[in-house]
């Protein structure tokens, strides 16, 4: 979608949720490129300083053209990206710009935020113009005045915002489980913040979900649950599928019972699918793309079964 269309009343979880509807999954492929882990087609020995930033574009371009009949959405993972300086930047927004003409919705991994003019740059510089993404991820820990930037380009532009919640990495509950004198834990009380300002003016699209939702790890099924109930408006994004360690099950505590309000993504274990012994027998190309398929299908069954 342009950023007419946007300004005209396009909601950017009215557009998620719509295909979603037509993929018939609730998923999304992060791609996570690492230059010693693609195929051996893209790499050679002795290459030359930019040839890694050249192959990863080139697998990146190939998988979003094996991915987009499957699923609805691909994140972007910005730092595998950044790594290769400004051409890598410039790499990162080329990707967008081709996921978004092969009919996917953008998410950028970029998990920026600081102090409000500052995040007022970083919302311009990740959400504004006609290559950036549908939506970005946010580090939500600056409090209501690092959010709110992030808040008005995507009223604006008609996108969207991940704020990080509950994250899946191991140690995240050493910060996050820090309890108040009420006992309510730190996770909880960022999620009652996002709740209150995804909530605002002019941001709940036709569907009852608002552009600011929430990422919320997989790893974590119970406190998924109890965060469902503190943002009921909230889509969340839900990482740790595969590679991670959390079950399809597990992330079916993500959704509300209509098996709506949820995305759920996987990195690693479709974009290197070809080294799975499971997928020994297919070429790469194949590989990724049966690796798509039963991601979608195991997700979808989870949900509806749930």
């Amino acid at each position: 979608m342009g950023n007419e269309e946007n300004r005209l009343g396009d909601h950017f979880v009215d557009r998620l949720l719509a295909v979603i509807d037509d993929k018939g999954s609730p998923v999304c492929v992060g791609l996570d490129p690492v230059y010693e882990r693609l195929p051996g087609e893209y790499r050679r020995g002795n290459a030359p300083e930019d040839e890694p930033l050249r192959a990863v574009e080139d697998f990146c371009d190939e998988v979003i053209r094996i991915v987009s009949p499957v699923v609805p959405a691909v994140k972007l993972q910005s730092a595998y990206f950044e790594r290769y300086g400004a051409d890598g930047v410039q790499a990162y927004f080329d990707m967008a710009h081709a996921a978004r003409d092969a009919g996917l919705i953008v998410i950028g991994d970029v998990k920026r935020n600081d102090i409000g003019p500052t995040a007022g740059a970083y919302a311009a510089a990740h959400l504004a113009g006609p290559d950036a993404p549908d939506a970005v991820t946010v580090n939500g820990y600056f409090g209501a005045d690092g959010i709110a930037p992030f808040v008005e380009v995507a009223r604006r532009e008609g996108k969207g915002l991940f704020v990080l919640v509950r994250t899946s990495n191991p140690s995240a509950g050493t910060v996050q489980d820090f309890a108040g004198a009420d006992g309510r834990k730190l996770y909880e009380h960022v999620a009652a913040l996002v709740a209150a300002i995804g909530d605002g003016e002019g941001l709940i699209g036709r569907g009852g979900y608002s552009c600011v939702g929430a990422v919320v790890g997989a790893t974590y099924p119970e406190e998924a649950r109890r965060l469902r109930e503190i943002m009921p408006h909230q889509v969340f994004l839900v990482p740790g599928y595969g590679a991670q360690g959390a079950t399809a099950a597990d992330c079916a505590a993500a959704f509300k019972g209509d098996g709506s309000g949820a995305i759920v993504n996987a990195s690693r274990s479709v974009l290197y699918a070809f080294a799975d012994r499971k997928y020994a027998h297919l070429d790469w190309r194949k590989a990724v793309e049966q690796a798509a398929r039963d991601f979608a299908s195991d997700i979808a069954a989870a949900v509806r079964g749930r």
